[in-house]
């Protein structure tokens, strides 16, 4: 059995690996509950375990795709392949954001099934076990990860924000959707989303992404992170998603979506919407800040285990509290909702 590394989620990749035979399946069956009579997948069994003993949805469960250090046996990483991550990609992927390698010493992938080594092509990756084979050192990176929430407006500030996204975009330009109510300023549905979470602006000031905003002066105490060039007009579901880094768009690959998440929702592989990224205009979204969304996306979803999924649906009546006290990153996402509710109250002061 192998493992990934990073997280809970190693043991629930363990697991998955260790019943992928049929004839064991069976055996499951005898440890789950009556309801549970009919267990024909790994999956099923690792969403049972996380929901009984309230374990974080990570996203190793559902990969159709891993890759193991051929020297040690290791998971060091995977993905769900929805159909638009080329091999290309997926090399690129590895050498620059996922592994630390000795230049001195180049290393091959090989899809284990058919013995093949990849090579940089636009072939779409082929599902399965992929090695990874070096003769020098090989590391996986511990670049941070930043968890985040999912930002809605709720200051003056991003009242603006949310009006000039509107203007500039018109539509849901991740999915193409038109908003035919948009002449009578009907935008139920649609949600301007911030690129770069409001939640870190105080990570956006200590690293000094302002610099990458150039519609807005560089006026003193003045973060620029509400600036439409941090912002995409989407539908409300896939907002959330973006903000929970299911999927992203690659500046660098002509500005393909690509779908980390389980199951396409029609978005993978599409292209995103000229109307936001004109480059003759001041006010197009900005590349840099893609690519560090799609950066934490990749980490998010191919990394070791991957990132936990956060629970984002909390109706009236619902505890909170309770959820963020169990969840991996609980207390950071506690600190920065009360960091968000504080920059509200100082902002509308």
């Amino acid at each position: 059995m192998d493992m990934c590394v990073d997280h809970v989620g190693q043991g629930l990749c363990m697991l998955a690996d260790s019943i992928s035979s049929s004839y064991q399946l069976p055996l499951l069956q005898l440890l789950l509950p009556t309801h549970f009579s009919t267990v024909n997948s790994a999956s099923q069994v690792l969403f049972y375990l996380q929901d009984k003993y309230n374990m974080p949805r990570d996203r190793a469960a559902y990969r159709n795709v891993r890759f193991y250090d051929a020297s040690t046996a290791t998971c060091v990483g995977g993905f769900y392949q929805n159909g638009s991550i080329t091999e290309e990609n997926l090399i690129w992927i590895l050498s620059e954001v996922l592994l630390i390698t000795d230049g001195e010493h180049p290393w091959t992938i090989q899809h284990r099934p058919s013995g093949r080594t990849i090579t940089s092509s636009s072939n779409p990756v082929v599902l399965g076990n992929y090695d990874i084979y070096s003769t020098g050192s090989l590391q996986v990176t511990n670049e941070p990860w930043f968890a985040r929430l999912t930002s809605h407006s709720i200051s003056g500030r991003e009242d603006q924000f949310r009006y000039e996204v509107r203007a500039r975009d018109g539509k849901c330009v991740i999915s193409g959707q038109v908003n035919p109510s948009a002449q009578w300023d009907d935008w139920a549905g649609l949600e301007a989303a911030h690129v770069f979470p409001v939640a870190k602006e105080s990570l956006w000031i200590a690293l000094n992404y302002g610099r990458w905003i150039t519609n807005i002066n560089d006026a003193e105490g003045q973060s620029k992170i509400h600036s439409v060039q941090n912002g995409l007009l989407m539908m409300g579901n896939l907002h959330t998603r973006f903000d929970q880094y299911l999927f992203s768009i690659n500046p660098d690959d002509g500005y393909k979506i690509v779908e980390f998440g389980a199951g396409s929702w029609g978005i993978d592989g599409r292209i995103l919407d000229p109307v936001c990224r004109d480059p003759n205009t001041n006010n197009c979204v900005s590349d840099e800040l893609l690519r560090w969304h799609f950066r934490q996306s990749v980490l998010a979803n191919m990394r070791g285990a991957g990132e936990p999924i956060f629970e984002s649906d909390f109706p009236p009546g619902s505890d909170m509290m309770a959820t963020l006290h169990d969840e991996v990153y609980g207390k950071e996402r506690f600190e920065m909702i009360l960091e968000s509710k504080l920059q509200s109250e100082i902002t509308n002061k």
